[in-house]
């Protein structure tokens, strides 16, 4: 299914133009809204530069009114190949703005996954950093409909791809006034994610859907108070809004929608320098900028934080600093005992959601957890685990099921209508999204996560969740960072394997297993041990089960089972 068979006609508009419908919601419309009412407030913080609301906004009015001219229309989609900056949020502003649909590029993939995501995406224009433009080269001239670059000037000496407009040269030649066409709350936003396995997918919502699923709904303190009407957004503005220091790069989805709930709360947007993680750096901001809330991603960011605590402890002021947010990847019990001792008063969330979810839940940390084997949420009021026929799992029953939502859900799949028939079903007329995520329910409701159900390790008929295994693995005081797979097994069919890293001397396999016997049933707990270097995982800290797998099966002489 393509674009246009997704974006509203204007026919299906016509009420709204007619003023037969309340004000809607539309990202760009509640953006400008914020806008408007605190202009001189301080919307976003680099290394490289400082804007305020009206600054920011006169940016992505100028880069909208640019793509505009070269042809970009309602609907169109329009890539953005950046790392973090000032840039990429302009430029999801400027497309929401002219009504198109901007694209999250993931900066690490290579050329055929480029070229894959740019034809799926059907991309009209790309927004891009020159030190990307090697690959823009080679993949862009293959793309037939994308027409249009625009280069962001980073200091990289790579040569420009053939007609690419300097960014900074477009803003300066354009409007930086309004003076959009109007705007509904059908325009469409997309999530490109790439998983674990395959090629990305492009996750298609509503801009009402988005910003009511995954963007706060204007519920500043998540109460389950959502406002009513677009106008209450700016009604229930703070009269000083949160400094949120944001880390992982804006190209994972959870980054972007962490900075929008911040500027819909009239906050500011704090982002350290575009390049790899530095805790020391990190740990500066959190004084220097007064942040209150710090979001990380899991085990990958967090671990490093603790390492530098000691050296930055005496030099840091944390006394602004309310909430550290976690999510996108596993937060295993032990670091966040730690990290709970270091912070004393600070809130630890441990966050759950996905691309076709939004945030689904939340772990509040009090410390003293580091025995816990459980991924363990208190999930919102749209969310459920439905077991077999669609019904809900009894809490306390023991069965497992997809974890599932309701309400405020994605469309679909771009151009995928066969794994958006799989993902998304009608249970009793109320429509759900199950992306695959498989979980049990305790006794007082709290939902158990186990794991991705494509990622299941049967063994002797029993199934294996690696994520439950990980998080105990990882707890062992020897063990730094670990992935768990199943590799092929003559009696078992297929047997776990951790692939690990250790802090000094690794454990040897009998030390793990006692350690993993108590907090796992017997069936999960790893038959061997591969000790790496260095644990391989993906820029947003999510694990990379391929090369784990690949890693187990060359390091225990396997072959792949056909």
């Amino acid at each position: 299914m393509g674009t246009r068979d997704w974006f509203p006609t204007p026919e299906a508009l016509l009420p709204a133009w007619l003023g037969l419908v309340p004000a809607t919601f539309n990202l760009a419309d509640l953006w400008e809204l914020v806008v408007d009412d605190r202009p001189d407030s301080e919307a976003f913080v680099s290394a490289t530069c400082r804007l305020t609301y009206r600054r920011l906004d006169e940016r992505a009015n100028r880069l909208a009114h640019h793509l505009e001219a070269a042809g970009v229309e309602p609907g169109d989609f329009v890539g953005l190949h950046m790392v973090n900056g000032s840039e990429y949020l302009e430029g999801m502003l400027a497309a929401f703005k002219i009504r198109a649909v901007p694209v999250n590029v993931n900066y690490r993939y290579v050329e055929s996954e480029l070229e894959y995501l740019y034809r799926d995406a059907g991309l009209v224009a790309l927004v891009h950093h020159r030190q990307f433009s090697p690959r823009v080269r080679a993949v862009a001239p293959r793309i037939e409909t994308l027409r249009h670059l625009v280069v962001v000037d980073d200091g990289d000496p790579a040569e420009r791809a053939p007609g690419a407009v300097d960014y900074e040269e477009a803003l300066a030649a354009a409007d930086a006034g309004r003076g959009f066409p109007d705007r509904s709350p059908d325009d469409l936003y997309i999530a490109y994610t790439g998983g674990t396995t395959g090629m990305p997918k492009g996750v298609l919502w509503r801009h009402e859907d988005i910003f009511f699923g995954a963007m706060g709904g204007g519920d500043l303190y998540q109460a389950g108070d959502p406002i009513g009407t677009p106008d209450e957004l700016v009604e229930r503005l703070p009269e000083n809004g949160a400094v949120s220091l944001t880390t992982p790069p804006f190209m994972h989805v959870s980054a972007h929608w962490t900075a929008f709930m911040n500027f819909f709360g009239g906050g500011t947007v704090v982002i350290p320098p575009p390049a790899a993680f530095d805790a020391h750096a990190v740990w500066r901001l959190v004084t220097d900028e007064n942040v209150n809330v710090l979001t990380i991603v899991g085990d990958a960011m967090a671990r490093p934080l603790i390492e530098a605590w000691p050296e930055v402890a005496d030099q840091c002021d944390t006394s602004s600093l309310i909430v550290v947010g976690s999510g996108g990847a596993i937060l295993s019990p032990s670091l966040k005992a730690q990290l709970t001792e270091l912070l004393p008063g600070v809130m630890l969330v441990d966050g759950y959601g996905a691309s076709e979810t939004g945030p689904l839940g939340n772990h509040v940390s009090g410390g003293g957890e580091a025995g816990s084997a459980k991924a363990t949420f208190a999930v919102n009021d749209q969310a459920a685990v439905l077991g077999e026929g669609g019904r809900p799992v009894a809490p306390g029953s023991g069965d497992v099921g997809r974890l599932a939502r309701r309400g405020h859900i994605p469309l679909g799949y771009h151009n995928d209508p066969e794994k958006t028939a799989s993902t998304f079903t009608e249970v009793d007329g109320v429509r759900w999204v199950l992306p695959g995520d498989m979980a049990t329910v305790e006794p007082d409701g709290t939902v158990v996560l186990l794991g991705r159900g494509s990622g299941c390790i049967n063994t002797g008929g029993e199934k294996v969740f690696p994520e439950e295994v990980e998080g105990v693995v990882k707890s062992h005081p020897a063990v730094y960072d670990a992935v768990v797979v199943g590799v092929p097994d003559e009696r078992w069919g297929s047997r776990v394997v951790a692939v690990a890293q250790a802090r000094d001397e690794a454990p040897g396999l009998d030390d793990l297993q006692e350690f993993c016997r108590s907090r796992l049933a017997g069936y999960k707990l790893p038959r061997d041990a591969v000790w790496v270097d260095e644990v391989v995982r993906s820029p947003s800290g999510k694990a990379d089960y391929p090369w784990a797998r690949e890693t187990a099966l060359s390091a225990l002489g396997l072959a792949e089972r056909v």
